[in-house]
């Protein structure tokens, strides 16, 4: 009965984790927007991802070493492991391959299903965001001199493909999910809708984020590796970052 009620201790409040989740990436979008419309010197892409190595994945990265130095007495990333179970490397990545095929499937399926769901209010807002802010205009992306183009895709593929995914995937399927899992097999639900929704500045692919991340969150879970959600999440930043930077440099 005590380590029970310890390990209830360790846990958080769902205001807490709350607010774990919505204050940084708020500051980060509120941020983002005020630098934006201030200037375009730099691309909004490549102006994001350096206010997140400010902002963002401090906090986060902070919030996971202050928590192992609380509990287990040194910052390290143990509070990121602490149901973790060894895998072979090559289960690993046979894991985050299938799981990479079903985000495949999904992205020719639900992404369609919910942009066609949401195109009346996105189609509404279109006109009011500055072209700036709209990642997808490559056209516009193109304006900028090589060498800011060049620093983006660099600076999008490091921070995109490696560095975000790996610190996302050990705060919130590491870290927070292991912090309230008194809820069971709801926790990984609970935690991947919240990190879905914490995408402030890409409101409109929730539906799919939900659905593409619900299976990594939960076979994680089950299996207690996080590394097959870091593997995954890697693969499909890496996947949808080859395919901008093809389209930058594309004639």
């Amino acid at each position: 009965m005590e380590t029970i009620n310890a390990d209830i201790q360790k846990e958080i409040s769902l205001p807490r984790l709350l607010c774990y989740i919505f204050i940084p990436t708020s500051l980060l979008t509120a941020v983002y927007i005020f630098i934006g419309f201030l200037q375009n010197k730099i691309p909004s892409l490549l102006l994001f991802f350096l206010l997140a190595v400010f902002i963002l994945f401090p906090i986060e990265l902070g919030i996971v070493l202050y928590s192992s130095k609380k509990e287990y007495g040194s910052y390290s990333l143990k509070s990121s492991f602490l149901f973790h179970n060894r895998m072979s490397w090559w289960k690993i990545l046979l894991y985050g391959f299938f799981l990479f095929a079903f985000a495949g499937i999904m992205s020719v399926t639900i992404a369609p299903l919910e942009n066609l769901l949401f195109a009346p209010v996105s189609n509404r807002l279109a006109p009011l965001i500055p072209v700036y802010f709209d990642w997808t205009n490559i056209e516009y992306l193109k304006q900028y001199p090589n060498d800011i183009l060049i620093l983006t895709c660099i600076g999008y593929f490091i921070l995109n493909v490696i560095v975000g995914p790996i610190i996302e995937e050990l705060f919130f399927r590491g870290y927070l999910t292991s912090k309230i899992r008194r809820f069971g097999a709801f926790a990984p639900l609970i935690i991947t809708m919240l990190f879905s929704l914490y995408h402030l500045w890409l409101p409109f692919n929730n539906l799919f984020r939900i659905f593409v991340f619900l299976p990594a969150s939960f076979i994680a879970w089950k299996k207690k590796n996080i590394y097959i959600s870091i593997t995954f999440h890697c693969m499909c930043n890496l996947f949808s970052t080859i395919s901008f930077i093809t389209a930058v440099y594309s004639i």
